[in-house]
C-alpha cells in the first residue's frame, strides 16, 4: 500500500465482506447485509479511502467504531445506516475534538464495514487495522482497551435517533455493561464509538493491515471459485491456517440472552481423520472447538466455518442444521497473546477454567 492508501472501489466490497466474515469467526455481523449498504452509499456518489498505520500524524484523533448487539438480531432488524456515524459525532462534541479518522473495533463480518459507511459520511478516511485482528463479542476486548484506551465519553446509537451518552465510565468493563444494556433496549442492534484515540496509541496498539488482509482473503475465495479450485485448501495456502474438521452440522442450539447470541453446534465428522464428532461453543462468535472431546482450537486463536463446496465463511447466525463444513483455525496476532491480552480474551475470560490457552503455530498470514 502507498503512504497515502487507496480508495475503496464497490468491486472491492464484496471480497473485503467474505474475508471479514471468515476473520470474524462467526462473528461481527452479516457481512452481506453491511456489504449491500456499502455499495448503497458508493453508488450514491461516496468515497471512502484506507489509509495505513503511518499516513497520519500522532497527534491525529481517530475515532474506533463499530455494531454493539447479537448478529442473530440483524438479520431481521437491519440497521437504519447512520447509527455509528451519530454515536461518533456524540462523542466528538462530548470531547470536544474532531476525528482525523476511524477505526473498526473489529474486523469481523459486517463491523469491518460500519467505520467505512460512517466514514463515507463524514469525508474521512479509514485506517488499515483494527482492535482485534477477528471478532469478539463485549466491548472490553480489543487491543485499545487492553493497553489504555480511555473509557469514556463514549456513545451509543439506534435506528430511531436515539443517542445515550456515556460521559463518565470507570472502567471499561463498567463500559460494557452499561452499553450492552442499552443496547438490548434498542433492540439488540445498536452502534457504539468510543473515546477519541491518538494516533500515536492507535499506532501502537492495533492490529494492523487487516483491510487489506481481509479484502485479499476475499479475492482468494473468488478466484478459487473462478479457477474451479478447492477454495477450502486456497485459504488454508493463504492465510497460514490449519484445516481441523470436515463434518455435518447435526445439531444447533442458539439463544438470545443478556444481548448475545449462545450456544453451541455439534458436528459429526465425514472424514476419518479429523474424527468422529466435533462440538463448537458460541458467544456470537466461535470460541471453542472439541474433536472427540478434546479441545483443540481455544480463544482467542481463530476458529472459522467455511462451506465446503463454496469455501464461503458461515457466520453464527446462519449456521444451521445439515451444513456441510470444513472448520479452519488460524493463530491471531501477537497483541492478544500476551498475559495481559489473555485475562480479557483467554479461554477463562469466556467461563472455561479448566482451559489453558494452547496457542496454535503462526503461518504465513496474508497481509
Amino acid at each position: 500500500m502507498s503512504a497515502k492508501g487507496y480508495l475503496l472501489k464497490e468491486a472491492d466490497l464484496l471480497p473485503l465482506s467474505i474475508g471479514a466474515a471468515l476473520l470474524g469467526t462467526g462473528g461481527g455481523g452479516n457481512p452481506y447485509i453491511g456489504m449491500l449498504r456499502t455499495r448503497e452509499l458508493m453508488r450514491k456518489g461516496a468515497e471512502v479511502r484506507v489509509v495505513p498505520l503511518d499516513a497520519l500524524p500522532d497527534d491525529a484523533w481517530i475515532g474506533e467504531v463499530g455494531g454493539i448487539g447479537a448478529p442473530v438480531v440483524g438479520v431481521e432488524k437491519v440497521e437504519e445506516g447512520g447509527e455509528c456515524y451519530r454515536a461518533m459525532r456524540a462523542v466528538e462534541e462530548a470531547a470536544g475534538v474532531k476525528m482525523s479518522a476511524l477505526i473498526s473495533a473489529e474486523i469481523g463480518g459486517a463491523n469491518s464495514l460500519e467505520p467505512i459507511i460512517a466514514a463515507a459520511m463524514a469525508g474521512l478516511p479509514v485506517v488499515d487495522g483494527d482492535g482485534m485482528g477477528r471478532a469478539f463479542p463485549e466491548v472490553q476486548m480489543t487491543t485499545f482497551f487492553i493497553y489504555g484506551a480511555k473509557a469514556a465519553p463514549a456513545a451509543i446509537a439506534d435506528d430511531k435517533g436515539n443517542v445515550v451518552v456515556f460521559r463518565d465510565m470507570v472502567d471499561m468493563f463498567w463500559l460494557e455493561r452499561f452499553a450492552r444494556d442499552v443496547s438490548v433496549g434498542m433492540g439488540a442492534g445498536a452502534g457504539l464509538a468510543i473515546a477519541p484515540m491518538s494516533m500515536e496509541f492507535v499506532r501502537r496498539t492495533a492490529v494492523p493491515d487487516t483491510v487489506t488482509q481481509a479484502l485479499r482473503i476475499g479475492q482468494t475465495v473468488l478466484d478459487a471459485r473462478a479457477k474451479r479450485q478447492n477454495v477450502v485448501e486456497r485459504v488454508v495456502a493463504t492465510t497460514g491456517a490449519k484445516l481441523f474438521f470436515t463434518g455435518k452440522v447435526t445439531d444447533v442450539r442458539r439463544e438470545l440472552t443478556g444481548g448475545f447470541a449462545r450456544g453451541h453446534a455439534h458436528l459429526a465428522g465425514i472424514d476419518a481423520w479429523a474424527g468422529s464428532e466435533a462440538r463448537i461453543a458460541i458467544q456470537n462468535e466461535n470460541l471453542v472447538l472439541w474433536i472427540d472431546g478434546e479441545p483443540v482450537i481455544m480463544v482467542p486463536d481463530l476458529i472459522v466455518n467455511l462451506e465446503l463446496e463454496t469455501g464461503e465463511p458461515i457466520t453464527t447466525e446462519i449456521l444451521r442444521y445439515g451444513q456441510r463444513i470444513a472448520v479452519i483455525g488460524l493463530p491471531v496476532h501477537d497483541l492478544m497473546k500476551t498475559p495481559k491480552a489473555l485475562e480479557i480474551v483467554g479461554p477463562k475470560a469466556f467461563g472455561y477454567p479448566d482451559l489453558t490457552f494452547r496457542p496454535l503455530a503462526a503461518g504465513p498470514i496474508a497481509a
